[in-house]
């Protein structure tokens, strides 16, 4: 028996200390909900997990982008439907006029409110002012709003509707916008077809160099004042009609596709999501035995600790 080094006290403590500090991570990680709560507990674990948790938080925002441009995408078909029952009533204008019971002053009167449906489409369309934005952003003139200037300060267009829709940089979409400004000239009609103007023709023109550019809306020769005029007027705003149908067609078609992608990314997120919590999630259930079993061994080390400390007090016995 020796006095001076109690070896059972030093190994009881050594035990006990390895308990208490099981004990404490036992309890850290069931206090916090992870098995990972710092690197040391799992090095690969980790690494592993940060990057899964990278790649399902870049999806998060990823979704929050498709959901601004379905967002975007329903803003500017609601302006299209208002402009489809802008058409609509400017056609019934046009078969009114076209009616040879009624007297020029009826046709005047016709013709009022036929000029202010035009001029409620290019407000809608045209101009720095246009009523038709998406966070400040225009929707109908051929891009983002954000203009590109040339080096003589000129105006080359708008740009694309650019944004990323998956975790990973090269994950984007960059689709044209729509164009209805009142200079945007668009192939909508043949001359064959149709027996007037040319086969370049305008939605919103205000301004036209030649009698040969037919206006489908704003321009001067699309007019109800004359019986003559409106016959025209109403096969002109036909096509126009069918032009906002196939551009709000394709403006479905590309919503649909953004539905789409929106499932798709918040089933990725969930299945990365679960691949990084089993990675770095506490398993309750497994580590409440843990805890419960460094608990009961760090009550029995520090009983035994007891024991232990005592033993040199049985040597005063040898020596009375």
């Amino acid at each position: 028996m020796q006095l001076y080094n109690n070896v059972t006290a030093f190994s009881v403590w050594k035990n006990y200390t390895a308990n208490v500090a099981d004990l404490r991570k036992s309890m850290e990680k069931l206090s916090s909900g992870l098995r990972i709560v710092n690197a040391g507990d799992d090095p690969a674990g980790l690494a592993i997990s940060e990057r899964l948790r990278a790649q399902y938080r870049n999806s998060a925002a990823a979704a929050t982008n498709v959901e601004n441009k379905i967002n975007y995408l329903q803003t500017a078909d609601s302006w299209l439907q208002k402009i489809h029952d802008i058409l609509g009533r400017m056609a019934e204008l046009s078969v009114m006029a076209n009616d040879g019971t009624k007297s020029q002053i009826d046709r005047d009167n016709l013709q009022v409110e036929f000029q202010q449906m035009q001029k409620e489409i290019q407000r809608i369309t045209s101009g720095a002012t246009a009523a038709a934005k998406f966070n400040g952003l225009y929707l109908f003139r051929g891009g983002s709003g954000v203009p590109t200037m040339t080096g003589d300060g000129v105006v080359q267009g708008y740009g694309h509707v650019r944004l990323q829709v998956g975790p990973d940089s090269n994950m984007v979409f960059n689709e044209d916008s729509i164009n209805l400004e009142a200079d945007n000239f668009t192939v909508i009609g043949s001359y064959n077809t149709y027996s007037y103007g040319s086969v370049n023709m305008t939605l919103l023109g205000s301004s036209m160099n030649s009698v040969d550019w037919a206006s489908l809306i704003c321009c001067q020769h699309l007019s109800v004042s004359a019986q003559s005029v409106a016959q025209g007027a109403v096969d002109k705003l036909n096509i126009g009609i069918d032009y906002i149908s196939s551009t709000r067609a394709v403006l479905g078609a590309e919503m649909n596709r953004m539905e789409q992608t929106l499932s798709g990314l918040r089933n990725y997120e969930e299945n990365i999501r679960a691949t990084e919590s089993r990675i770095r999630d506490v398993d309750v259930a497994y580590e409440t035995t843990e805890f419960s079993k460094y608990q009961i061994l760090t009550q029995i080390g520090t009983a035994m600790l007891a024991q232990a400390n005592a033993l040199p007090g049985l040597v005063s016995r040898l020596v009375s």
